[in-house]
């Protein structure tokens, strides 16, 4: 090819590309937008975009919401069943759009987690959702959800416990099992919301400021490269997972390292992790904090251990795309909401 058609075949290219690195840029100056608050009679909906779930099993949610006021409505994929998934993946998407797309709904509640969410993601139109925004509620496979939305719409979502956590007698639940639940009712009626984690000597005292983003560890991973890949700069992270060996840890926070995603953080915050135990003779030799703090040993930022998300009893919900404050000193770890 001669030098002159090449120049010309490859200008348009690196304009292209160039453009498209200045709009990834600007995204990261926009601020967030962030759904109406719920107001008494609004309607929730319930769907499942990952794995099934039972009519039954959702009651305990819909009388709870219900007692705060709200109006629910059933989504065509609960009951539904295909395998692991809440019926086949057309299914789960005619079922999300369907309500995502209805203007008299104004949040969806994913009824669980499991897996299922990826499958059907660029499938998802969200124009219409954009225009009209409304919360999306949910946390582990829904990590999908909030990553997608939180990075290319620049829109908030709300990290929280799905119907199958509400407790089945609200009068014999566990205070935190209460606090919990009672949590995502003061997100969707925007009250103030603070935060406190126990003090862990693996600590990183300091404070900072930045918006909140992130969700399970694994499904982070998952999605490095892809239109749904989570946008960390200047963002305080927060992590959880559960079910995984630390040496599969230990790869997830490479993985984080060497994409970048921990190098220019504001904070970070690592809450629940269920560790499997280490096969006898093939212990991995390092701790949680160990693991972490190695990865951001060369940067410097507040990190705080121990905090009250996950797949645990202690998952509070969190707004995904809402500036937060967080102060990590020798009482803890404080995260607070800030206008």
């Amino acid at each position: 090819m001669k030098r002159k058609n090449f120049l010309t075949s490859i200008l348009p290219a690196a304009i292209s590309f160039n453009a498209v690195a200045k709009s990834m840029d600007e995204g990261l100056l926009k601020p967030f937008r962030i759904p109406p608050a719920l107001q008494p009679g609004d309607i929730i909906a319930i769907t499942s975009p990952a794995g099934y779930i039972t009519p039954e099993d959702i009651q305990p949610a819909i009388k709870k919401m219900e007692e705060w006021g709200y109006r629910i409505r059933i989504g065509s994929t609960i009951g539904k069943r295909d395998y692991t998934f809440g019926g086949t993946d057309a299914e789960r998407l005619a079922d999300f759009q369907q309500l995502l797309n209805d203007d008299s709904v104004k949040a969806i509640m994913c009824a669980r987690g499991g897996y299922g969410a990826v499958r059907i993601i660029d499938g998802i139109d969200f124009s219409r959702f954009v225009k009209k925004p409304k919360w999306i509620i949910g946390f582990s496979d829904i990590t999908v959800l909030h990553a997608h939305i939180n990075s290319n719409f620049n829109i908030a979502t709300i990290h929280s416990k799905m119907c199958n956590s509400f407790p089945s007698d609200w009068l014999l639940a566990e205070p935190v099992q209460k606090e919990t639940i009672e949590s995502i009712r003061k997100c969707l009626a925007d009250e103030k919301m603070q935060y406190h984690a126990l003090p862990n000597a693996a600590n990183r005292h300091g404070n900072t400021r930045g918006i909140l983003v992130g969700g399970n560890l694994k499904t982070i991973e998952s999605l490095a490269g892809s239109k749904s890949d989570l946008i960390t700069k200047d963002k305080i992270l927060f992590v959880e997972d559960t079910g995984e060996y630390l040496y599969s840890i230990d790869r997830m926070f490479w993985n984080l390292k060497r994409s970048g995603k921990l190098s220019q953080l504001k904070g970070l915050i690592v809450g629940g992790f269920k560790i499997k135990k280490d096969d006898a003779g093939d212990e991995f030799g390092q701790t949680l904090e160990r693991i972490v703090l190695d990865k951001i040993s060369g940067y410097n930022y507040p990190v705080c251990f121990d905090f009250p998300v996950g797949h645990q009893k202690n998952n509070f919900a969190l707004k995904c795309g809402v500036k937060h404050t967080m102060d990590v000193n020798a009482d803890g770890c404080t995260l607070t909401i800030t206008n």
